[in-house]
């Protein structure tokens, strides 16, 4: 049997001294330059500062071996060069007060004292009164007079030659130059009147004029992600919130093209993330990453910069408004219906091209707007979408018997298991007992006269195989799923008749016996300082013993559901972010059941009339494109593809 290891012996006790300012700088230099790319980014940053119209990047083995930057900018005194490069010397902040509302890139005054710690460093710059350049050695301090136009060109060679254990954990050259062009990247989707430029060893590898944002967006994320996406534009008192979602069909595997700027800065920051990524809860199939580019726009003074040194991570002052904001304008965005769209492609939003990409900061003195009102899609501020005189054949009874399913089960009046949706539609098909067979009921719309330009999915021409609607629109075949479909309008209607049957407070429903769990102290801490919050979620969580929480009632209509599980998700998400999200959820996952129940289901025959009703609530149905589990309800066939297939004109 091995001895356990003995404690290591105390050495003799060491006096505390102050560190030499290379070891602090290099120390700093750990927390601000990670690689090449935070070079590059550090460096783009002062030069934006400068007022910079074109910036020109050029590297050497990934970075690694050479980083320059030059600017076209104001430039820096020669009686400052040598200031420049010292720790927290800076000219864009000289106040407590201007440090909380900091409205440049740079602010810290240590990112080029970091990168002479551990590069070798040389700065040329002329200011506009200069009659020439001059060039600054950082590591010996000499200055020269040198030759170049008006702006600053920082040369970084050598990167971590001082501390070669740090080199040691950088990747091949190829992956250095990846992080280096998505630093670029990044700050060229921010400001698309700036021109940005890359060479890689004497290669050119990416350039990006100045140009109107829409093109910048193009040149950076691509034609299908401007094809598949959606504007976004809301207000919230002194909030911005702006940009461009994807629609769930192009949701990706991974969260490579998430991009989230702070009054104008990148951030990484998990609280939007989730506030984006909470919008997308009944729209986005699987574990698949949204796709989005968001400015958000807030008064310096409810936001703080200084959290990190990279300036990556802020702080909000009300991180709740913020997180909720950013839902809503992204499920807004998307509630928006696709079928407005235009010929070319049935995926574009009709709302406005009203997004300014550009640092806000001038807009914030605006007073409140309404938030929540939609770019000409006539849906209001709580989601529900424009009520239709009628809604044909399809209706029937579904959504009057599964909206009340809905209202009692908010009312705790039906029994466990009930499902009257399931019971009002009949089975096989949707309103059965309500009609015969392949008859339109009294009321139902005509749908002889075809209209193209009032009808975007067109009119039902035939079914095929049971399961697809096929209609034909002024570009050419509509294929529309009618399950998928039928669900997502079922479902709308559902949530829209919860909404209006909750009041201010959720119903709540006792348990016989409370549902016990243990829990942490930030849970029992969360548990006692919210009663209030939970009453209105319909919870009572009351402390049993120190460390385990009680679960005393729950909402009714989430009855039969983990209380535990649920009390757990809830705390956690009122600790954080916005507590009704987690009741929301649970509720729609039981409406969503509900919808499958009550849609129309494959190998159900359809008259014309019900096909066209189908079609024209698809049209006013929020997220008609996708059903509740994120698949596509309908796609578009245009004439040239169908030429294309036939080779017609070859």
């Amino acid at each position: 049997m091995s001895a356990l290891p003995l404690p290591p012996v105390a050495s003799a006790r060491r006096p505390i001294l102050e560190l030499p300012d290379e070891l602090i700088s290099q120390i700093a230099a750990g927390e601000v330059v990670e690689r090449p790319a935070s070079v590059v980014r550090e460096l783009i940053d002062n030069a934006l500062d400068a007022g910079a119209h074109d910036i020109t990047v050029k590297l050497l083995a990934g970075g690694v071996r050479a980083i320059t930057v030059e600017d076209d900018g104001a430039g820096i005194e020669a009686t400052e060069l040598a200031l420049s490069v010292k720790r927290h010397a800076t000219s864009k902040i000289a106040s407590l007060h201007e440090l909380e509302s900091v409205a440049t890139m740079g602010f810290r005054g240590e990112a080029l004292a970091a990168i002479v710690s551990v590069a070798e460093v040389a700065i040329t710059s002329r200011t506009q009164t200069a009659p020439h350049a001059q060039r600054l050695d950082a590591r010996s301090g000499e200055l020269a007079a040198a030759a170049r136009s008006v702006g600053t060109s920082v040369e970084v060679r050598e990167l971590f030659f001082s501390t070669p254990a740090r080199r040691k954990f950088l990747k091949t050259d190829a992956t250095e130059l990846a992080h280096c062009l998505e630093a670029v990247r990044r700050h060229a989707l921010v400001r698309p009147d700036v021109g940005f430029t890359v060479w890689h060893e004497g290669r050119l590898v990416a350039r990006w004029r100045a140009a109107d944002p829409d093109e910048r967006m193009r040149d950076i994320l691509g034609e299908e992600f401007m094809a598949r996406s959606c504007l976004l534009a809301a207000r919230e008192g002194l909030l911005r919130i702006a940009g461009r979602v994807g629609l769930p069909d192009v949701a990706r595997t991974r969260a490579d093209q998430q991009y989230v700027y702070v009054n104008g800065r990148h951030v990484r920051d998990k609280l939007i993330a989730h506030g984006a990524r909470a919008a997308f809860d009944d729209v986005l199939h699987g574990g698949r990453q949204p796709a989005y580019l968001l400015f958000v726009d807030i008064a310096p003074d409810r936001v703080d910069v200084n959290v990190h040194p990279t300036k990556t991570e802020v702080r909000f002052r009300d991180a709740r408004e913020v997180h909720q904001a950013v839902r809503y304008a992204v499920e807004d965005a998307l509630a928006l219906p696709r079928t407005q769209a235009a010929p070319s492609t049935p995926f574009e939003s009709t709302a406005p091209a009203i997004w300014n990409p550009m640092p806000m900061q001038s807009s914030l003195g605006l007073g409140a707007a309404s938030y929540a009102q939609r770019a000409g899609s006539g849906q209001s501020s709580s989601g529900e979408v424009r009520e239709r005189s009628t809604f044909g054949a399809l209706w029937g009874a579904t959504a009057r018997a599964a909206g009340s399913a809905v209202a009692a089960d908010v009312n705790g009046a039906n029994a466990p298991g009930t499902d009257t949706a399931a019971q009002g539609t009949g089975q096989p098909g949707v309103g059965a007992g309500t009609r015969e067979p392949g008859h339109a009921p009294a009321g139902a719309e005509p749908f002889a006269h075809y209209e193209p330009d009032a009808w975007p999915l067109g009119r039902a021409v035939a079914q095929l195989g049971g399961i697809y609607i096929l209609a034909e629109n002024a570009q050419g075949l509509v294929i529309v799923d009618m399950h998928a479909a039928h669900e997502r309008v079922v479902y709308e209607r559902l949530k829209a008749g919860l909404e209006q049957t909750q009041a201010a407070r959720i119903e709540a429903q006792p348990l016989l016996i409370p549902a016990t769990f243990s829990a942490t102290p930030t849970e029992v801490a969360t548990a006692e300082q919210h009663t209030d919050a939970l009453a209105r979620l319909g919870l009572d969580i009351a402390p049993l013993s120190p460390g385990v929480l009680a679960v005393r009632a729950q909402p009714a209509a989430l009855a039969g559901g983990d209380g535990a599980e649920l009390a757990r998700s809830v705390l956690a998400e009122l600790a954080r972010f916005d507590a009704s999200h987690a009741i929301e959820r649970a509720q729609h996952e039981i409406l969503s059941s509900m919808a499958c129940h009550g849609a129309v289901r494959a190998n159900r025959r359809l008259t014309l009339d019900e096909m066209n009703a189908l079609l024209r609530d698809m049209e006013t149905t929020a997220r008609a494109d996708q059903c509740n589990h994120g698949r596509p309800t309908w796609r578009q066939v245009t004439i040239r593809e169908l030429d294309a297939l036939f080779m017609r004109g070859r």
